[in-house]
C-alpha cells in the first residue's frame, strides 16, 4: 500500500513539473517583453515575482537593472546584493553592486565591500576610487535647498528664468497611466509607443510650466499638434523666443511605417499668458537619423547650445553649438571637441560668463550624471572639472543654472527628494575662517585665548572652535564683513576688521596672526635731572628735559613716569629722606602743568642710600662730585601696569613686535642722544664736567638692557699718526673703564679709536683756533639697538 502511495505521488510530481515550468517561462516571457517595451516598473516587478518562484542569477540581474532604469535604486541596490551572492556572479556583477552601492549614499562603505569580497580596486579599472575618495571628502560648503512650489512626486527637472522672476521648468506632474504598449524615454529611440503616457514609467507626458513671481503654476501650451514631450526650455528673451525639446508622434508624421524616433528642437514666441506660437524647427532636426535635445540660448555670444547623438560626435550625445543672426538664421553645429565630449553622453549644458556648465556620465565622477564645468575662451574649452559634492551624487544630476541674479539651480534625483527627479536651489553654507594664531617663533599657539568675533552690521557673537593643530576655525556667512578680535591676558590683542567673505569664490578663508606678549615696565629712554645743594627746585637745566618727557606722555598714553630722587651724602639720613622725597614730588608737580595725571608718575626716594660714587659722608670730594648725586633718575617705562591688558598702540602699528629692540627706537634715537666727551690736550683723563653725562650713559644701560655702546676716540691734528692713534686709544678706554666700573657690561660696549684721520674741523687746510682743536680731541659715544 506504502509503494502504491509513493508512485502515484510520484506520477502526480511529474505530471505538474511541467505545468509550473511552463508558468515560469511565461511570466519571465512577459518580463522580457515589458523590459524590450521599457516598461521597466511592470518589468522589474515581474522579474522579482519570476525569481521567488525560481532564484535564478539571470532573473536577479534583469530585476536589479529595470529597478535602476525607473531610479528605484534602493530595490537596485537589493538585487545586486542577491546577485553577488550567487556563486555563478561575475566581475561585471560586483562592478554594478559597487556603482549600485554608491547611488545609495553607501561610497563610505565601498572600501568594507571590497574587504569582503575577492577582487579588489584593480579589477575595476571603470571605477575610479581615487576620485571618488577625492570628491567625496572635498565637499563644497554649498547646501541644496528644494525648489519652493515647484516639485512634485513626478520628474521637475530644468530650471530656467527671465527677466522678470519667472521660472519655467519641465514636468511630468499628473496621473500614472499604466499600459502594456512601449512609454517614450526622453533619451531613447523608439518605434512603437503609447500616445497617452509620457515614459518607460507610465507617468503623464513631460510638460513646460510656468511658476510665475506670484507663486502661481501654469502650463505652456504649444501650438505643435502632434507633440507628446514638450521639455528644456530656454528663452531668447532679445526676440520673446522660447526654445525646447520635443517628441513628436511619429505616426501622424509617418503614418504607421516603423522609424526610430527622436528627440527634436523647436522654437515659438512666447505670450504671457504661456501661449506658444508661431513654432518653427530647428534646421538641424533629423526625427528619424537623430536626435537634439537640452538647448540653451547663449544671448550674449549668440550662440544656442545643445546636446544630439548626430553621426561624427565622440560617442553617444555629445554637446554642440550654432551661431546665429538677429533673424535666426543658424550656423554649422560645432562640436565642442574631445575636452567635453567623452564616448558616452554629455548634456543639459548652460553658459555663464567665460564657465560652461554641463552633465556627462563618460568622465570621471561619482555615477550617473555629474555636474561639469570648464573655461570658455577664444581658443576653445578648457579645464574642465567635476563640481564635486553636493552639487554631485552617485545619482543623476543635470541641469545646473546660475541666474542673472546670480542663483544657482540644479536638478537631481539623488536620494531624499520629493520625486523622482527635483529642482534644487543651491545656497552657500558658511564660509570656512581657518586663522593660525602663532608666537614669535612662528608656532601656532595652543594655550587657550579668547576670541570674540562679529558680523559688522551685527552684535550676536560668531562661535569658534580650535582643531588639533590649534588653528581657529569658524563659519562666516556669505556676502558679509566681519569683525575679529583675539585677546590673551599678558598679550597685545588683536582687532581685524577686514575679515569678509564679500565675492570671495573660495569656499575658505584663511589668515595668519602673531600674538605677542606685552612688554610690560619696558624702559623706553632714561635721563637724569640735578638739584643745587639743599634745594628741590627744578632748575632751568632740567626744564627742556622735562618737558619733552611730559609731550612724549601726552602723546602716548601707555608710558608712564618711575622716578628715583637723591641727595648726596651730606646732612642726615631722616633730613635727606625728606629732602629726596620733595624733590621727586618737584617733578611729578611740574609734569602735572602739562596735564599729565599724578598717577602716571611714579616716585621713590632714597636720601643718601644711593649715591652716583664713593663721596660718602666724610669723605672729602669736590663739588663736581656731590652734585653728581644730587639726582632725579628719570625712567620712561611702557606697559607699566603688569594687570592691565593693552591695546597694541598705533605708533606700533607695522613694527615687528617681535623685535624688543626696535619697537620705541624713534624716541629713544630722539632722546637718548649723548653729548661728547672732551679732553684736555694730549690728555685722557675724563674731565669733571662730563662726569653727569656719563652717569647719564650709565643709567640708559642698566635700565635699556636692549642698547648697544659704540665708543670711538679722537685726537686734534697735531703730532703724528702713530702717536695719535695710541692717545685716541686711551681716550675711548678711558670712558669704556669709567662705564664699566659703574656697573655697565663691558660686552654690551664696542670701541674703536680712529687718532687724527676724522676731525671735525679739518686743520690740516685751514688755521684753527684753540677752541676748533678742542672740538677735535673728544670720544663720541653712540647707543644703538641691538641686531637680532
Amino acid at each position: 500500500m506504502r509503494k502504491l502511495f509513493y508512485f502515484a505521488s510520484l506520477i502526480f510530481l511529474i505530471g505538474i513539473a511541467p505545468i509550473e515550468s511552463n508558468a515560469q517561462n511565461r511570466l519571465l516571457r512577459y518580463a522580457d517583453k515589458q523590459k524590450d517595451l521599457e516598461n521597466f516598473q511592470h518589468a522589474a516587478e515581474t522579474y522579482a515575482q519570476a525569481y521567488n518562484r525560481n532564484p535564478k542569477i539571470t532573473t536577479a540581474r534583469n530585476a536589479a537593472e529595470a529597478y535602476s532604469q525607473v531610479q528605484d535604486y534602493e530595490k537596485s541596490f537589493e538585487w545586486w546584493e542577491k546577485v553577488i551572492t550567487n556563486e555563478e556572479a561575475e566581475r561585471t556583477d560586483y562592478s554594478n553592486y559597487l556603482t549600485a552601492a554608491m547611488k545609495v549614499g553607501k561610497v563610505s562603505q565601498i572600501d568594507e565591500m571590497l574587504k569582503k569580497s575577492s577582487f579588489n580596486e584593480n579589477d575595476f579599472p571603470e571605477l575610479d576610487f581615487d576620485l571618488i575618495r577625492n570628491i567625496s571628502s572635498n565637499e563644497a560648503r554649498v547646501k541644496l535647498v528644494p525648489a519652493k512650489g515647484i516639485n512634485t512626486e513626478g520628474s521637475d527637472f530644468g530650471l530656467k528664468t527671465d527677466r522678470e522672476g519667472n521660472k519655467y521648468f519641465s514636468s511630468d506632474r499628473g496621473d500614472v497611466i499604466p499600459k502594456d504598449k512601449k512609454g517614450i524615454r526622453l533619451d531613447a529611440k523608439s518605434n512603437l509607443y503609447s500616445t497617452e503616457k509620457s515614459s518607460f514609467n507610465d507617468r503623464s507626458f513631460f510638460g513646460i510650466y510656468k511658476f510665475d513671481k506670484d507663486s502661481a503654476t501654469s502650463k505652456l501650451v504649444s501650438d505643435l499638434p502632434d507633440a507628446l514631450h514638450i521639455s528644456d526650455p530656454s528663452l531668447m528673451e532679445s526676440q520673446n523666443v522660447i526654445f525646447y525639446a520635443v517628441f513628436r508622434d511619429i505616426n501622424k508624421i509617418k503614418g504607421n511605417r516603423e522609424y526610430s524616433l527622436n528627440s527634436e528642437i523647436f522654437y515659438s514666441k512666447i505670450s504671457a499668458d504661456g501661449t506658444l506660437s508661431e513654432t518653427k524647427a530647428f534646421p538641424l532636426n533629423s526625427i528619424t537619423e537623430y536626435g537634439v535635445t537640452n538647448p540653451f540660448v547663449d544671448e550674449e555670444n549668440k550662440r544656442i547650445y545643445f546636446a544630439s547623438d548626430k553621426p561624427g560626435g565622440m560617442g553617444g550625445f555629445d554637446i554642440y553649438y550654432v551661431t546665429y543672426d538677429e533673424d535666426l538664421n543658424f550656423g554649422e553645429a560645432i562640436n565642442l571637441g574631445s575636452e567635453i565630449n567623452s564616448p558616452k553622453n554629455e548634456r543639459y549644458p548652460s553658459i555663464n560668463g567665460a564657465i560652461l556648465y554641463f552633465s556627462s556620465n563618460g568622465l570621471p565622477g561619482l555615477g550617473g550624471l555629474d555636474i561639469f564645468k570648464a573655461e570658455v575662451s577664444t581658443s576653445g574649452f578648457s579645464n574642465v572639472q567635476n563640481m564635486g559634492l553636493p552639487y554631485n551624487s552617485p545619482r543623476d544630476d543635470f541641469g545646473y543654472l546660475v541666474t542673472k541674479d546670480g542663483k544657482r539651480y540644479l536638478s537631481s534625483d539623488r536620494i531624499g527628494g520629493m520625486g523622482l527627479d527635483d529642482i534644487y536651489l543651491i545656497e552657500d553654507l558658511f564660509k570656512k575662517l581657518i586663522a593660525r594664531v602663532i608666537d614669535c617663533d612662528n608656532n601656532i599657539i595652543k594655550e587657550e585665548f579668547t576670541t570674540t568675533l562679529t558680523k559688522q552690521d551685527g552684535v550676536d557673537l560668531i562661535s569658534s572652535i580650535r582643531n588639533k593643530k590649534g588653528e581657529l576655525l569658524a563659519d562666516l556667512e556669505p556676502e558679509s564683513n566681519f569683525n575679529l578680535k583675539i585677546s590673551k591676558k599678558g598679550y597685545f590683542s588683536i582687532y581685524d576688521s577686514t575679515l569678509s567673505t564679500i565675492g570671495l569664490k573660495e569656499d575658505v578663508l584663511e589668515r595668519e596672526y602673531r600674538l605677542v606678549r606685552i612688554p610690560y615696565n619696558m624702559p623706553v629712554l632714561v635721563d637724569i635731572v640735578y638739584y643745587d645743594l639743599d634745594k628741590a627746585k627744578i632748575r632751568n637745566d632740567a626744564q627742556p628735559v622735562l618737558s619733552k618727557i611730559a609731550e612724549l606722555m601726552a602723546k602716548y598714553d601707555f608710558l608712564n613716569l618711575a622716578v628715583a630722587s637723591h641727595t648726596d651724602a651730606r646732612a642726615s639720613v631722616e633730613y635727606n629722606k625728606i629732602l629726596s622725597e620733595k624733590r621727586a614730588t618737584a617733578v611729578k608737580e611740574y609734569l602735572s602743568q602739562f596735564g599729565i595725571s599724578e598717577s602716571r608718575v611714579r616716585i621713590d626716594w632714597f636720601g643718601k642710600e644711593k649715591l652716583a660714587n664713593d663721596c660718602g659722608d666724610g669723605v672729602p670730594c669736590p663739588e663736581s662730585k656731590h652734585q653728581a648725586n644730587r639726582r632725579s633718575e628719570l625712567v620712561l617705562e611702557a606697559f607699566s601696569d603688569p594687570n592691565k591688558d593693552y591695546d597694541l598702540p598705533a605708533s606700533l602699528f607695522g613694527k615687528d613686535l617681535c623685535d624688543e629692540t626696535s619697537l620705541f627706537e624713534e624716541i629713544q634715537n630722539e632722546m637718548n642722544s649723548i653729548p661728547a666727551v672732551y679732553f684736555d690736550f694730549d690728555k685722557s683723563t675724563i674731565r669733571a664736567v662730563h662726569e653727569k653725562d656719563l652717569e647719564r650713559v650709565t643709567l640708559m644701560m642698566k635700565k635699556l638692557k636692549n642698547l648697544q655702546l659704540y665708543i670711538s676716540g679722537h685726537t686734534d691734528q697735531r703730532g703724528n699718526e702713530d702717536y695719535n692713534l695710541k692717545l685716541a686709544e686711551r681716550r675711548a678706554k678711558a670712558v669704556l673703564e669709567y662705564l664699566v666700573q659703574r656697573g655697565v657690561e663691558a660686552n654690551r660696549i664696542e670701541y674703536q679709536w680712529f687718532g687724527k684721520s676724522q676731525p671735525i674741523n679739518d686743520c690740516g687746510t685751514i688755521p684753527c683756533t684753540e677752541n676748533m682743536h678742542q672740538l677735535n680731541r673728544r670720544t663720541e659715544l653712540h647707543l644703538k639697538g641691538k641686531s637680532n
